[in-house]
């Protein structure tokens, strides 16, 4: 045999026996167990089959959460739905439609967006009006309030933090719906 030959077979199986051992060695060294409990768990609840727009009610009606509900605060929540949903007059649609003058606007109509069938269909061809009550329900689990909607977001489940992200919506309007009142009775539910 050409020594050659030899001499680069030698090489070769030196490398492989270098390059194993050093990877055996490292992870020796630093290995590292899986975690008993991933570190950020993201949940998200699919509605029950032919669920029909039933979400779990509110403890307070949203109309008394209002009342002192703090617009500044609702802007730091708002900061969770801004990789989806622009919020500038007449800024663009993003995954999800442009949120300028959302409260009381029809649901499903914003004008250049695509909506999913469900929520088309909630719609009721547009007679449908994102009300406060609407938002609150919707915003606390959307695949429960509307289900079949494309809206990936698992909810914002605390009273206060919803109604806190509602006063912002209210605001981003040229003219601010009017507030709900506090003692009226809460509206039927679809």
């Amino acid at each position: 045999m050409n020594p050659y030959v030899n001499m680069g077979v030698g090489a070769l199986l030196a490398s492989v026996f270098v390059l194993m051992s050093v990877s055996i060695a490292s992870e020796g060294l630093f290995h590292s167990p899986a975690p008993e409990k991933p570190g950020f768990e993201i949940v998200a609840e699919e509605a029950a089959a032919g669920g029909g727009g039933e979400a779990a009610p509110a403890a307070v009606p949203i109309a008394q959460l209002m009342a002192s509900a703090d617009a500044k605060a609702g802007e730091t929540a708002f900061k969770k739905c801004q990789s989806c949903h622009d919020a500038t007059k007449g800024g663009p649609n993003k995954v999800g439609p442009n949120l300028f003058g959302l409260v009381n606007r029809p649901i499903a109509k914003h004008e250049g967006f695509s909506y999913s069938a469900a929520m088309k269909d909630y719609s009721k061809g547009g007679e449908e009006k994102w009300t406060y009550d609407h938002l609150s329900h919707f915003l606390a689990g959307p695949k429960a309030y509307i289900p079949g909607t494309a809206m990936g977001f698992a909810g914002v489940k605390k009273d206060e933090e919803r109604a806190n992200l509602i006063a912002y919506l209210r605001t981003l309007a040229d003219t601010p719906e009017p507030l709900p009142d506090p003692a009226a009775p809460p509206p039927a539910t679809n």
